[in-house]
């Protein structure tokens, strides 16, 4: 799909010499910044991913596994 959007000259330089270094076309860039800020933003998709990883572990009484959840979620801000 086509479509049109204005961004401030430094992100769309910054975007260039991105695409240039990475040999990736414009449209490319800007589909995968696109997709990753999605991703970092779609909370309920953050939630199903984190349920099914606990509904793999339920039951497991890993006493460090158990910590390092604890810490993750304690460190990250939703």
């Amino acid at each position: 799909m086509k479509t049109t959007v204005s961004i401030p000259d430094n992100i769309f330089e910054r975007a260039e010499r991105l695409a240039l270094q990475a040999g990736r076309s414009r449209s490319d860039v800007y589909a995968a910044a696109l997709d990753e800020y999605l991703a970092r933003h779609a909370h309920d998709e953050v939630t199903d991913a984190l349920n099914r990883v606990c509904g793999e572990v339920d039951g497991n009484d890993d006493a460090f596994l158990a910590a390092t959840g604890r810490r993750v979620l304690a460190d990250n801000e939703w």
